[in-house]
C-alpha cells in the first residue's frame, strides 16, 4: 500500500513540475516547441472545462466533482482488501492525475495543458480540424489508469462466485 501513495506521490510531483515548467518556458512565447515534426510539440494552453475541453458546469462544480470522485477512489481501495498490483496501479494512476488537476483549478482556476500530438490536422468540410486535444501528465495518468480498468477487467476484478458445473443431459 506504501507504493500505491508513492506514486500518486510521483504523478501529482511530475504533473505539477511539467506545468511549471510549460508556464515558465511556453506560455508568454507563444510558440510551440517541435518535438518530432507535424507529430509532437509542446504547446501551451489553459483549460477551464474538463477532458477535451469540454465545459459542462462551472469552474467550482468541476473542482468539487473532481474532489468528489478522488475521495470515493481512494476510500474504495482503502476499504478494498484487494492488495494486487494490478489493482492498485490504475487507481494510483487516476488519483494521481485528478490531484494534479485540481490542483491546478484551486491555484489558477483552469487547467494547464502542454503536450500536443498532432495527429492530423488540416480542413474538413471548409472547417480546420485537429483530431486530438492539448493535453497533459496528469491526463495521461488517467487514461492509462481508465484503460488498465478496461482492459484487464476480469483480472483486476474477478468473478466472486465460481462457475458450477452444470451438468444438465
Amino acid at each position: 500500500m506504501k507504493w500505491f501513495f508513492t506514486l500518486i506521490l510521483l504523478v501529482v510531483t511530475v504533473d505539477q513540475l511539467t506545468k511549471k515548467l510549460a508556464i515558465n518556458f511556453l506560455r508568454d512565447s507563444a510558440q510551440s516547441i517541435t518535438i518530432i515534426p507535424d507529430l509532437l510539440s509542446l504547446t501551451y494552453t489553459e483549460n477551464k472545462g474538463v477532458a477535451f475541453g469540454m465545459e459542462f458546469a462551472s469552474p467550482t462544480v468541476l473542482l468539487l466533482l473532481t474532489g468528489l470522485i478522488t475521495v470515493v477512489v481512494l476510500l474504495y481501495v482503502i476499504l478494498s482488501k484487494n492488495r494486487s498490483t494490478l489493482f492498485l496501479l490504475p487507481f494510483a494512476l487516476i488519483v494521481g492525475g485528478g490531484t494534479g488537476n485540481m490542483i491546478d483549478r484551486v491555484i489558477i482556476g483552469r487547467v494547464v495543458d502542454f503536450i500536443y500530438f498532432d495527429l492530423y490536422h488540416g480542413n474538413m468540410f471548409g472547417t480546420y480540424l485537429s483530431l486530438w486535444p492539448i493535453f497533459n501528465v496528469a491526463d495521461s495518468a488517467i487514461s492509462i489508469g481508465a484503460c488498465m480498468l478496461i482492459l484487464f477487467h476480469n483480472r483486476i476484478f474477478p468473478d466472486a462466485t465460481p462457475i458450477e458445473n452444470n451438468n444438465v443431459r
